[in-house]
């Protein structure tokens, strides 16, 4: 990152076309982010109301992860080459036309269906709504700009849980889609107003690339997925682990030999691009991991509701969005290697606190954690987000955008993963002693989970008070081992990010000279605002 006479935030002014690009750029980010959450609320309405399995319920959420991690890189690729506003309009259509399927059709096969199709809108969204911020804006404009999107896009998922808890006040399950589906619409209106965004080099798209890659991730993702359900040592994981691993090879021979890749790999060795991209991915491990922890204490050991857990989660956002809104000027005063480490060991000290969570916690306990955890976030999220993008010429910042995204997918992926997995084992050590000791028929719920625990206990009456303390006991137990281990994984990445993260001086060159040459290109007025011409 380049320190030398880097304007304060104060002093960086877009202009009103950018801000409205701004805006509708963050809005769009926020929904399909936003709907990763939203159904978690839900989930058990659904179950209710669709006699979904817990298979299926799983797939209801992750087919919509899934296919965004899969696609968002030829998406990318995509924007880049027929223009970033187009790829934004079609990708919400599809989101919205997608997610007003269950308003139809209800039944588990077909929820499934139309949430997969409509993460495949979204992983045209994603990188399409940072892409053609930071293709259309001077070097000296996209740390602001950049790190207002991250702290939107970082608090997504807060903000989809909380718009799926207060619709679930009032209406049934299906009104989140619904409220999806209207501000998707609403969306696609207002991406119309704004500036098209297509370079004059418009970079070749490489299809072989582009198959291996969505091939890989899916089955990565889909390996991560199942690995808390089955365990890690089911032949079926390592197995779909091991065919990704493969695919992936096979992607990255691909790119060595084509004469136009879909992602140029020696951008991996510049230490800014692969530190950031690393920090990103571990990050996300981090954020969906301790999110999932901590949405489930709140309602089994606190006995909240979906919307009381969302608003007693949402405080994280006002110190992750504002302090991300300098991050990225402060990682061109003190270099980058300095935020993120920082940043990380904030991380680590929030997830540390909430490891030493017991059944007798209260609001406070959890709140302060999250607010030093959030702290974290937002010192390190936007530098790396910049960092990516400062690394990659202009006419490939769509595919630059979508190696952030992927990173977040990935990493959100592994979180869940890592955390549902803990938290299982965890939770079965404590609590497997006593099950001889319960009638059978309790014995498989009670073992399941602790809301199952405390479904039998209700049932059972007084006397079955005693085993439902038991089970919120070994319920924190498994919850501390989750964030242990998750403190664990972001202090030695810090320690290991340390030495290779680029500090003061550093300077992004593969972009610096495109920078300079489109700060020379005449600018053409069309459209509503001035806007460099490059149709």
């Amino acid at each position: 990152m380049d320190s030398i006479d880097s304007p304060s935030p104060a002093s960086v002014r877009l202009s009103r076309a950018h801000h409205w690009t701004l805006v509708v750029s963050c809005l769009s980010v926020a929904l399909v982010i936003g709907s990763m959450a939203a159904l978690y609320a839900g989930l058990t309405d659904i179950a209710i109301a669709t006699g979904a399995t817990q298979g299926q319920l799983t797939w209801i959420v992750d087919g919509y992860t899934l296919t965004l991690a899969c696609l968002v890189l030829p998406a990318g690729a995509l924007g880049d080459r027929y223009g970033r506003r187009a790829v934004l309009i079609a990708g919400l259509t599809v989101f919205s036309a997608a997610s007003s399927v269950p308003l139809f059709l209800q039944d588990p096969i077909s929820l499934i269906a139309a949430r997969s199709v409509a993460g495949a809108g979204a992983a045209f969204v994603m990188p399409s709504t940072l892409s053609i911020l930071t293709a259309d804006l001077p070097a000296h404009q996209r740390g602001r700009a950049v790190g207002i999107w991250a702290g939107v896009a970082g608090s997504g998922a807060v903000l989809g849980t909380l718009g799926s808890g207060v619709l679930l006040e009032v209406w049934s399950w299906a009104s989140i889609f619904a409220g999806t589906t209207v501000t998707g619409v609403i969306l696609v209106i207002l991406a119309f107003t704004i500036p098209e965004s297509v370079e004059r080099q418009r970079p070749a798209i490489d299809p072989a690339g582009s198959v291996s890659i969505a091939v890989a991730i899916g089955l990565i993702v889909i390996a991560l997925t199942e690995a808390p359900l089955r365990g890690w040592d089911d032949i079926g994981v390592l197995g779909l682990l091991g065919a990704g691993l493969a695919t992936a090879t096979v992607f990255v021979i691909i790119e060595l030999r084509v004469e136009h890749p879909l992602l140029q790999l020696r951008l991996f060795t510049q230490r800014g691009f692969a530190s950031a991209t690393m920090s990103i991915t571990l990050q996300f491990v981090v954020m969906f991991g301790v999110f999932l922890l901590l949405v489930q204490f709140l309602q089994l050991i606190f006995g909240y509701r979906p919307l009381q857990s969302a608003l007693a989660i949402a405080p994280i956002m006002v110190p992750l969005i504002s302090i991300s809104l300098i991050a990225p000027w402060l990682a061109d005063r003190v270099g980058l290697r300095i935020v993120t480490v920082s940043g990380l060991l904030l991380i680590g000290a929030g997830l540390f606190l909430i490891s030493r969570l017991n059944a007798d916690a209260e609001y406070a306990d959890i709140l302060w954690p999250l607010l030093i955890l959030s702290v974290g976030m937002g010192l390190c999220t936007a530098p790396a987000t910049a960092a990516i993008v400062a690394e990659t010429p202009p006419e490939k910042h769509g595919v630059a955008a979508a190696v952030n995204d992927a990173a977040r997918e990935i990493g959100a992926a592994i979180g869940i993963a890592v955390a549902g997995s803990v938290l299982a084992a965890g939770y079965s050590n404590r609590i497997d002693p006593v099950l001889p000791r319960l009638p059978e028929q309790a014995r498989e719920p009670v073992s399941h989970s602790l809301a199952a625990a405390l479904q039998v206990a209700d049932q059972a009456g007084p006397p079955g008070q005693q085993m439902a303390d038991f089970a919120k006991a070994a319920f924190v137990h498994g919850t501390a081992q989750a964030s242990l281990v998750l403190t664990i994984i972001i202090v030695v990445s810090a320690i290991v990010l340390a030495p290779w993260t680029p500090g003061r001086g550093h300077v992004p060159l593969p972009a610096s000279a495109h920078d300079r040459d489109r700060e020379q290109e005449p600018v053409a007025i069309g459209g509503h605002a001035a806007h460099r011409d490059t149709n």
